[in-house]
């Protein structure tokens, strides 16, 4: 998955107003939630075909983060 469809992906999980980059830390989204978590692991396994370990989603600092999680 290139890095432009990746954000895509997570605009849409998030449903942000605001732009997102690699940079942005999760933390400072409120839209990063319970819900969003598992979006984003539903995402990876219907995108990438895998199966992402929960507890390093929850440990993800940025979007970048997230995204190193599907090389």
């Amino acid at each position: 998955m290139t890095k432009e469809t990746f954000l895509e992906k997570m605009a849409d999980i998030l449903d942000a107003e605001e732009e997102i980059s690699f940079d942005t830390e999760l933390s400072g989204l409120e839209e990063w939630d319970s819900l969003s978590i598992v979006s984003y692991i539903a995402m990876a396994n219907a995108s990438c075909g895998m199966k992402v370990d929960v507890k390093k989603v929850r440990e993800a600092v940025t979007i970048g983060d997230l995204y190193d999680l599907l090389q």
